[in-house]
């Protein structure tokens, strides 16, 4: 600009004339020669500069602090334990869906009045009813469950349409359990044993049921099997609905044994060898093994 009175360059301390052309700093009200016009354009200026320049330095790669990232926690993989009876449920549900149908599209006028005063046919019931009961039998395990007893629900037996009802993981090994809703009281019938073999018979009521005990033998090989040697396994059957004593009743026949819910709750909690790490591992195993039904 021009000034407008004389005036000192605050750069050169050279005399400005008035009328003579500078630079006029409004900050400072100062002004300094048109040869100083790349100068810094004042004190407060020149302070932000050097900020700005301790800023890049302090920002160099060198100077940072170094940070450490520490590994971040591993979450374990949540099993899926299954749910009980869930095999047997929609298996009930497709024979039921399948007699419907067929009945409707032989009769489409009368199909549901005949459905309505039929009942399905005992094959299919039993599904139902063997569904419930492992249904309920769930419910009352998982109330066991802890860190001492991991249970699997309705396991799948590889390339077989087989399953296993439960599976329950404790500190004395691993327990293999099919659920019945049979009536009639168990009973165990020892046939020979001086001059003939011994045979142990599983009876239910006038019932001869010994092939129970066979179907949950295959079970527990099979997840011995999984499990590897050293670790105990053992099977047990279930009965729900039976006709038991009021005292005593349960027994043990070719190493299954044979009880009512309550026994077996008591039994899973049992002290043994395992701790609750071995257990977990052996939970996941059988987990992968024996995927959900």
């Amino acid at each position: 600009m021009r000034l407008r009175y004389a005036g000192v360059c605050r750069v050169c301390d050279v005399q400005l004339a008035a009328k003579a052309e500078a630079i006029y700093e409004r900050a400072t009200k100062t002004v300094r020669c048109l040869e100083h016009e790349g100068s810094l354009d004042s004190p407060d200026e020149s302070e932000a500069s050097v900020i700005r320049v301790l800023e890049v330095v302090n920002d160099a790669p060198e100077s940072r602090p170094e940070v450490v990232v520490l590994d971040e926690p591993v979450t374990p993989e949540v099993v899926d334990s299954g749910v009980a009876g869930a095999s047997a449920r929609r298996e009930f549900e497709r024979r039921k869906a399948k007699r419907e149908e067929g009945i409707r599209t032989r009769h489409p006028k009368l199909g549901g009045l005949i459905l309505a005063v039929t009942d399905d046919p005992q094959s299919t019931r039993a599904w139902d009813t063997g569904a419930i009961g492992e249904e309920l039998l769930g419910k009352g395990l998982d109330g066991q469950a802890g860190d001492t007893v991991r249970l699997l629900h309705d396991r799948r037996i590889p390339c077989t349409r087989a399953n296993i009802d439960h599976i329950a993981v404790t500190a004395h090994g691993v327990v293999v359990i099919d659920a019945k809703r049979y009536k009639g009281r168990p009973s165990l019938r020892v046939e020979g044993g001086i001059l003939r073999p011994r045979v142990e018979k599983l009876m239910i009521g006038s019932r001869d049921c010994s092939k129970l005990v066979d179907g949950v033998l295959k079970q527990v090989a099979l997840v011995r099997d999984i499990v590897g040697e050293g670790v105990p396994v053992e099977g047990a059957l279930c009965f729900l609905d039976a006709d038991w004593p009021l005292f005593g009743g349960d027994f043990t026949t070719r190493g299954v044994q044979v009880l009512w819910p309550k026994k077996l709750y008591k039994h899973l909690q049992q002290a043994g060898p395992l701790d609750a790490v071995a257990i977990d591992a052996l939970h996941r195993r059988l987990a992968a093994a024996l995927p959900p039904s």
